[in-house]
């Protein structure tokens, strides 16, 4: 089981009241039957959610994402395992009863009434007073940055802006946590980064805690607090998006969240890493004992960004971790450049640079290179 840096105080999550996570899952499993028989969709899964905090579940499709996402809902049961929700236990409480709104990817708008009355629809399940009413869907209305849309119906209505709409009026009840089914995923390019600007701005003024499913490692690293990566129902990693990026845990947390490099330890001249702290300490002699008990061999990690490409004359003069290859292709995308070098007939390196540097300018397909790095910029992994 992965477990967080949080520590909660009390005997037990359940004691929490003033100043308890928003959402606790404590070892929480779900499986569902399937004709070939019981699938484990979440096994063993224990994370924790601050108060105000912006929190995305990240991960392949089928990893469980949206299933954990459910079950703080209450849209399905856990098999076992408790969620505690503001310090109470909600395990067994129906959906109704959680204080908590879900904003799905397809909107679920009612495609019959107003936006006013779209937005209302929860105050007047609570009974909300006509006046109080309509000063909480105007608020709300302000917020979305809707104005004048009150009665609009959902079908004169942009993509962006029935998501908006579907926003309102799950903030309008005010929640003490709200859930996002990857609400931006059928929005186009330009518009998804502007909602992702407006989710994040929302969330700061509410102050509420958003627990965001995405398969996007771009969009939950805009927007997050912290980000809990998931693979086949298990939790493997939780940290901030600088942590998971530069820090990652596992070889699957390192593809996963973004380009990456790995150089057999064999291939390195020189130191190939500093091993700054315990951590890399520790990967090193795991690496070891890979090696001593399965043959395997550890590699060395290295994001393209921090590699350095040198060729021409200079290359015989670079000192410090490197290895030798060839430039194989280079690929101009504006600011960016993207050179890789084959070191080995099973090993590419990716370095990428600007595309004013030298290092761009230089570099030609054929021409033999050295990539270099600094030692602080690199992690040992085992196979």
């Amino acid at each position: 089981m992965v477990t967080t840096t949080d520590t909660l105080e009390g005997d037990s999550p359940g004691g929490l009241t003033e100043g308890a996570a928003a959402v606790v899952l404590d070892r929480v499993d779900k499986s569902f039957k399937t004709p070939a028989g019981v699938k484990k969709v979440v096994i063993d899964l224990s994370l924790t959610v601050r108060p105000g905090e912006f929190f995305s579940l990240l991960g392949p499709s089928g990893c469980g994402k949206t299933t954990t996402l459910r079950m703080i809902a209450g849209l399905e049961k856990v098999d076992s395992g408790h969620i505690y929700l503001a310090g109470v236990d909600a395990t067994n409480q129906p959906a109704y009863a959680r204080n908590v709104n879900t904003v799905f990817q397809n909107y679920a708008l009612f495609p019959h009434l107003s936006v006013f009355d779209n937005i209302a629809y929860g105050l007047h399940r609570q009974h909300v007073p006509k006046t109080e009413l309509r000063r909480r869907v105007g608020e709300a209305l302000s917020l979305v940055h809707m104005d004048g849309f009150a009665m609009h119906r959902p079908q004169q209505l942009s993509g962006g802006q029935q998501q908006r709409i579907a926003l309102a009026r799950s903030i309008v009840t005010r929640p003490t946590v709200l859930l996002l089914d990857e609400p931006l995923a059928a929005l186009d390019l330009k518009l998804r980064e502007s909602m992702q600007e407006e989710l994040k701005r929302l969330q700061r003024e509410l102050q509420l805690s958003f627990i965001f499913v995405t398969h996007d490692q771009a969009e939950a690293f805009a927007m997050s607090d912290r980000v809990a990566v998931m693979q086949d129902g298990h939790l493997v990693q939780v940290g901030s998006p600088e942590e998971l990026y530069l820090r990652p845990a596992t070889r699957f947390v390192t593809t996963f969240v973004g380009r990456a490099n790995f150089i057999p330890a064999s291939l390195v001249e020189g130191a190939s890493t500093s091993l700054p702290d315990d951590m890399a300490s520790r990967q090193l002699s795991e690496s070891e004992e890979s090696v001593a008990s399965t043959g395997a061999e550890p590699s060395v990690f290295v994001r393209p960004e921090r590699l350095r490409i040198v060729v021409g004359t200079a290359v015989d003069n670079v000192s410090g971790p490197r290895v030798r290859g060839t430039v194989t292709d280079k690929t101009f995308s504006g600011g960016l450049t993207t050179i890789r070098v084959t070191v080995r007939h099973d090993v590419e390196l990716t370095v990428t640079c600007d595309s004013a540097s030298s290092e761009a300018r230089d570099a030609t397909v054929g021409d033999p290179a050295v990539v270099t790095w600094r030692p602080e910029d690199a992690t040992l992994l085992d196979r």
